[in-house]
Formats: C-alpha cells, sequence, structure tokens
C-alpha cells in the first residue's frame, strides 16, 4: 500500500497514477453528501439527506436524472453498498466462451456511479482534486459464461489520512455462489499539478456519507496475498513483449491510459504455454505513473516462486525440481515501464490455475 509522509509533495514528482470516474456509489449527479457530523443527528436520513450543489442546503433527494431511471442497481438497506447486475454479452468473452479477466475488471469500474464526472465532492471540485487508484487486486474463483448474469456489490471506506479503499463482491445471480472478489486503494491527486495531497477533514467528513459505519472487507486483513508487497522485477525478465502503443481508444476521460489496458498490457508477456493451459486466478497491480497516448511501453514478465519452505523442496513425487517448476508455470511477477528511459508504471503480480475440462 502507498504510503504518504509530510513532504509527499516532493515525492509526487516521482510518482503519479491514473484516476477512475466510477469510484463512489449512488447519488443524483446534482448533488453532494452532507458530512458524517451532520449524518449523526438521529432525525437525519443518511441516504437521503444531500446538500444541494445548487442550493447548498439540505434536502431530500425527490428527483432522479435520466440515467438514474433506467440504471438496474439499487442501494442496500444499510445505505452503504450498491448491487448491480451484468449480462455477460458475446464480444465479452474469450476463446472458452467465459468473460476474460478484462472483462472482470471493466464490471467493476461499470458498478456504481459517481457524484459527477470525476467521482469528487463539492470540496474536491472546488480544490481541482480527483481519486486516482494506487492498488487493485481481484480474484476470480469462477469465470462466467456467454449469457451468465452476475451480481456485484460493491461499497468504499476511509483509510484515514492516506485516502480511501473500495471493494468488490461478485456473484453468480442464478445460484447467488460467490464467483469473485476484488479490493482497491485509492489515493487523492491535484488535476492540474499532478501531485498526490493528503485527505483533508473537510473532504473526509464530505465521503464519510458513502462508508460503513463499521469496517467491512471484502477480504480479512490478515493473511491475504491483497496486501503482500509486490517486489521490483529486475532484468533480464525471462519473457518480455516490448514497444506497445496505447491507442486512442485507451484512453480515459482524462486522456490517460484506462487500467483495463494496464491488465491487458502485463498478460502480453505470459509465455504462450501459460495462456494454453491455465486461468488467471489473482492480479495485483501497483500503479507508479500515468501512462499517456505517446508513451511506448515494454511489458516484462519472471517466474516467481512462492514463500513457502516446504513447497520449495517437496513435490508430489519427492522431487524439488518438479515442485519447483510447478510453481514457477503458475505464479509471474511482471514489470510495464516506459521503452524511452525505463521508469516504472506499474509492477505486479499474477497467480495462475489449470484449465478445468468444461
Amino acid at each position: 500500500m502507498l504510503k504518504l509522509s509530510c513532504n509527499v509533495t516532493n515525492h509526487l514528482h516521482t510518482f503519479s497514477f491514473f484516476s477512475d470516474s466510477s469510484f463512489f456509489i449512488p447519488v443524483n449527479r446534482r448533488t453532494i453528501a452532507v458530512s458524517s457530523s451532520q449524518l449523526r443527528k438521529p432525525a437525519l436520513d443518511p441516504l437521503r439527506a444531500v446538500i444541494s450543489a445548487d442550493q447548498g442546503s439540505i434536502s431530500p433527494v425527490n428527483s432522479c436524472t435520466p440515467a438514474d431511471r433506467f440504471r438496474p442497481g439499487r442501494l442496500m438497506e444499510d445505505g452503504y453498498s450498491y448491487k448491480e447486475k451484468f449480462i455477460v454479452r458475446s464480444y465479452e468473452v474469450g476463446i472458452n466462451k467465459t468473460a476474460t479477466v478484462e472483462t472482470i475488471a471493466n464490471l467493476l469500474q461499470k458498478c456504481g456511479f459517481s457524484t459527477d464526472g470525476f467521482a469528487t465532492t463539492l470540496t474536491m471540485r472546488k480544490l481541482h482534486l480527483i481519486w486516482v487508484t494506487a492498488r487493485m487486486h481481484i480474484e476470480i474463483y469462477k469465470y462466467p459464461a456467454w449469457s451468465d448474469v452476475v451480481e456485484i456489490e460493491t461499497w468504499c471506506q476511509s483509510e484515514g489520512r492516506i485516502g480511501t479503499r473500495r471493494d468488490w463482491i461478485l456473484r453468480d445471480s442464478a445460484t447467488n455462489e460467490v464467483i469473485g472478489r476484488a479490493t482497491s486503494k485509492w489515493v487523492m491527486m491535484n488535476q492540474d499539478t499532478r501531485r498526490l495531497q493528503r485527505v483533508t477533514d473537510e473532504v473526509r467528513d464530505e465521503y464519510l456519507v458513502f462508508c460503513p459505519r463499521e469496517p467491512r472487507l471484502a477480504f480479512p486483513e490478515e493473511n491475504n496475498s491483497s496486501l503482500k508487497k509486490i517486489p521490483k522485477l529486475e532484468d533480464p525478465a525471462q519473457y518480455s513483449m516490448l514497444e506497445l502503443k496505447p491507442r486512442r481508444a485507451d484512453l480515459d476521460m482524462n486522456q490517460h491510459v484506462n487500467n483495463v489496458t494496464y491488465i491487458g498490457w502485463v498478460l502480453e508477456s505470459i509465455p504462450q504455454e501459460i495462456i494454453d493451459t491455465h486461468e488467471l486466478q489473482v492480479i495485483t497491480l501497483d500503479y507508479r505513473r500515468e501512462c499517456q497516448q505517446d508513451d511506448i511501453v515494454d511489458s516484462l514478465t519472471t517466474s516467481e516462486i512462492p514463500d513457502d519452505p516446504i513447497s520449495k523442496f517437496t513435490g508430489t513425487n519427492g522431487s524439488a525440481m518438479s515442485s519447483i517448476q510447478g510453481h514457477n508455470e503458475s505464479q509471474f511477477l511482471h514489470m510495464l515501464r516506459l521503452s524511452e528511459n525505463g521508469q516504472e508504471i506499474n509492477r505486479g503480480r499474477t497467480q495462475w490455475r489449470k484449465k478445468s475440462s468444461r
């Protein structure tokens, strides 16, 4: 997880990140939530009490935008999490007729909608502040197939002065089986200077209205790989795909490369024999620098042996070599870097499982 220090403004010359427009879950796009201190009053409904962006006063939401009326999602009874159902379309599946990991990542972005086009509170808009992703961790237990209906639940919560966290749970709508989970870390950036900033009390009070009162995590904090540090991949890498170029379609509304494109670039340097025989189970990405349209990117991949001393030396047939080879084929470290100067764009880790017969 990214750690910000008092001299964060000096540190920011080195790192920047891409932004996402789907951070907050649901209010009318012409409104902004009241501060958490106001919402503690018993007579005030935390779901309906808002401050009008035009009038600056507390009032209930009595109308919605045309987009809201057609949106298939809904707030849950607690008012803090949001659920939405998605049908897996034919153009969202791969050769196995199951959704790709890029499809899953796109659905996570689509679930929920923001207070305005840049997912900011009223104070953030005044100060030209936006949320940007620092880490994304996705685990997929079962890939949905073409025409399956996936229900996604999402919610966000405060991470103190550092930023916020957003989690997701994916379910098969027909069986209610949990088929995936995801979590992400977000930090605040000045849109003009591209520098990170600490979260102020004023901003924090405004977005706390969206957060559960008690911590709620898609993954438990103890012993889960979503928190595991990703070491830097050193040259020479075992596998590489060089000089990848962003397309116009890869750019988001802020004219920077969308996060799903990063996932695709990471997978470009996975060896073909793994793609043929395995499917992605876990992906973790740490974002360190924005990528723009004119940038040229190298994708590097190297096998990683898990930090398990027993599995390193004991295989199913007693052979240490066969055990290491098995792990090497299923877990990898990744780095995306600028081709021109070698600066890191992001680093990642993936875990793969053998494809099951369908």
